[in-house]
Formats: structure tokens, sequence, C-alpha cells
């Protein structure tokens, strides 16, 4: 019997054994389409765990016959990459070095700099693979010469066909006729969330342990009761609280309670207050001031108490938030205002602005309805408009209000 992973007997070493990513390996999958006509760009592969990327990256260094090196960030340094660049003048790579780095997100500016000339020169072919968002994690000056490639999580039903050819491996392995229904397979693909790798470790472990046949309840004894790309400082992670925020900011609160729930089970609650926090503010905003407030109570009482009861303000919160009036004025004037300040301008102060004297600043106090006509923006940006008040109870009442003291204002 051979010690070598069932994972990697069944690693895919043409584009049509891959599960999933039809988008980039597909017949008409434009990475597909690229490696066919002979372009092999630098490239970044982002996206979880078991979707495929070491796998790619292997057979695209088999079309191109280019000299395929294999380093991870989390344990590669500096002379690791400076040793594939001596190799690379070798006689085996004369028709090009790829060097495949894992986990680039853990190279620090300085390592992602260092492999800049070497890109440049041609001396390696680069693919970086990260389970984060590459715009986040990997430098600006890498990107821009990159191509980017989202690789997906793969649906239960492409995962099936990659779990039979594990099943009959074994089989032969072992010399059994052990069989498994279709709907098991796919119950283990689903439950493991795209993850091909996992799932295989599942039916090869769900073997092991039966008879004639692979049963539901073989494979369900062998999955943890929370499954799922749940790291924490991964994109699948950030996928559900940007779930949760969306179903808030839709006023769905039947989907922002379900993405509540598949994050508490993971046992985060940190990163849950912290999101509806910023909910409050970026979504609800001056539709229902209170919101920020109520928000804040709710989630630091849910800190407080501690999961599993910390479900319960928590839950609280997500449906008031969800079915509150919504504005994102407040938001969209910030960006607006940083547009401008990105782009260089106002950055002149206004004399009545400027200590100590503050020359001819009016102090609004001291006028009726306690406002005064004075400009407070830059010269560059005067007359310029960022909070557009929004069509809700709440901003329209202050519109009335602001358009009355504007209306009876002294010059």
């Amino acid at each position: 019997m051979s010690n070598q992973p069932l994972a990697d007997k069944l690693r895919p070493t043409s584009f049509d054994e891959i599960a999933g990513q039809a988008h980039l390996v597909g017949k008409n999958g434009i990475l597909r389409r690229l490696v066919e006509n002979g372009r092999i760009p630098n490239m970044i592969f982002y996206g979880p765990p078991g979707t495929g990327k070491t796998t790619v990256a292997n057979i695209i260094a088999k079309a191109s016959n280019m000299q395929l090196y294999k380093l991870n960030a989390t344990t590669a340094s500096l002379s690791d990459i400076k040793e594939v660049i001596a190799s690379s003048d070798n006689m085996f790579s004369s028709n090009g070095t790829l060097l495949y780095l894992d986990e680039i997100q853990y190279f620090n500016r300085k390592q992602q700099q260092s492999l800049l000339e070497f890109i440049e020169n041609g001396k390696i072919t680069l693919i970086a693979s990260t389970t984060e968002n590459p715009y986040y994690y990997v430098y600006n000056a890498i990107l821009s010469r990159s191509s980017t490639f989202e690789f997906k999580s793969v649906k239960g039903s492409d995962c099936v066909p990659t779990l039979k050819r594990a099943v009959d491996i074994l089989n032969k392995e072992f010399g059994t006729q052990k069989t498994v229904d279709d709907s098991v397979l796919l119950a283990v693909a689903n439950t493991c969330a795209g993850d091909v790798r996992m799932s295989i470790g599942i039916i090869e472990n769900a073997f092991y342990i039966s008879d004639g046949e692979i049963t539901e309840d073989a494979v369900t004894s062998l999955i943890p009761s929370v499954v799922g790309h749940f790291d924490r400082s991964g994109d699948v992670h950030y996928d559900l609280l940007s779930c949760l925020q969306k179903s808030i900011r839709g006023s769905d609160p039947d989907a922002a309670v379900f993405y509540l729930a598949k994050l508490l089970a993971m046992g985060d609650l940190l990163s849950v207050s912290r999101r509806l926090q910023v909910i409050a503010s970026e979504d609800v905003g001056c539709a229902y001031p209170l919101a920020g407030v109520i928000t804040r109570s709710l989630t630091e009482s849910a800190k407080e108490v501690g999961l599993p009861e910390a479900a319960i303000p928590l839950a609280n919160a997500v449906c008031i938030l969800a079915t509150a009036p919504k504005s994102n004025s407040s938001y969209m004037a910030y960006h607006a205002a940083l547009e401008d300040m990105n782009a260089g301008r106002g950055t002149e102060t206004p004399e009545i602005l400027k200590s100590p004297l503050f020359k001819g600043y009016k102090y609004p106090h001291e006028y009726e309805n306690h406002y005064v006509e004075q400009d407070y923006l830059p010269k560059d940006l005067l007359g310029k408009k960022y909070y557009v008040f929004g069509n809700n109870k709440t901003e329209q009442a202050a519109k009335a209000y602001f358009d009355f003291i504007k209306a009876n204002a002294k010059k």
C-alpha cells in the first residue's frame, strides 16, 4: 500500500480533470486559452483552499515545458528565492523557470519587492497564490505586472466525479468492491463548502471504517459539526461578514439572521460586533441616528455575556438594523471628500480657520439660529457639495431645518 496521500493520487494532470473552475480552465476558460496559445504571464491565483490553485500551476508548468520550482511563503526566505534564480540558468530551465509561491501574503513588502527585478528581466515567471484578497496583501508593483485569477469554491455536483474516482482508486488498491451512493458523495461535497481536498479526506476515512457500502452514517460521523473555510483571517470569513452586511443593507432580516448564525457557529463574536457597528453608520446612518447607539449597546452586551447567549443581543441588533430605514449619505459624503483630497485638492487651509489668529472668523453662536454664512472649505473647493440629504423622514426633517436657517441667515 502506497503512503502517497489519496488527494495527490487524484491530482488532475490536465485541465479537463479539474473539478470546477470552468470560468478559468473549462473549454472556453480564459486561463486555459492563454496557456493553449503559449501565453504564460506572471499570475496571481486567489481563492479558498482546496480549489485547485496548486494543481493548475502544475498543469501550466507541464504544458509550457518550464522548470517548476515551488516555495511556500510561510517558510521560505530571500535566500530561497535567490537559489531559484541561480537555478534558472541551468540546462533544465532552457524553456524558462516557473516559480510557484504559495501563501504570498506571508511575504513582507521587502521580500515581495525582491521578486520584481527577476520578474521584469524575465528570469522567472511568477505564479503566486493566496487565500487572501490580493489587492490588500500583494505589493502593488507585483499586481500591476501580473494577471489576477479568482478560484471559486467548487460546487458539490462538480466535486462528485472526483470523489467517485477516489473510491475507485481505494477499491483497486485494496482489492475491494465497496460502493457509495451519489447522494452521499454530494452531501460530503456540499458540507465541505467546496474544498475538494477536505471532501477526499472524509471519503477516504469513511472507506476504511465501512464494510460493503459507505453509508451516510459513516460520513456523518467524520464530519465536524462546523465545517467550511472558517479561517478568521481568510477571504471566506470576510465573505460571510459581507453577506451579513449586504443582507442588512438590503433590508432582509431573514438572510441577515442566517449569516449571523453561521458566523457565531464558528465562535466569531468580535468580528460580528465590529461589523454591526460599521453597518449602523454606513448603511443606516442618518436615516436612524440612534442605530449606532443601540448597536453599540447590544454588541457590548454580547461581549459581556459571551457565547452562546451573545447570540440573543446580536440577533436583536441584526433585526433592528435590517428593518430600519437606510441611508448611506454620510458614507458617500466622506468618500467624495476623500476623492478630492487624494487628487491633491484643498491643500490650503482657509484664513478664518488658521490658528492662532482665525482672521475674520465669525462665531456662529452669536448669531440668530446659531448660524452665520461663511466659507469653511479651501478656495479651490468652494461651493463643493459632499453631503446630500437622504430621502427619508429623519434627513428630510434635518434638511427642512437646514434650509430654514440658511434662508434666514445674516451675511
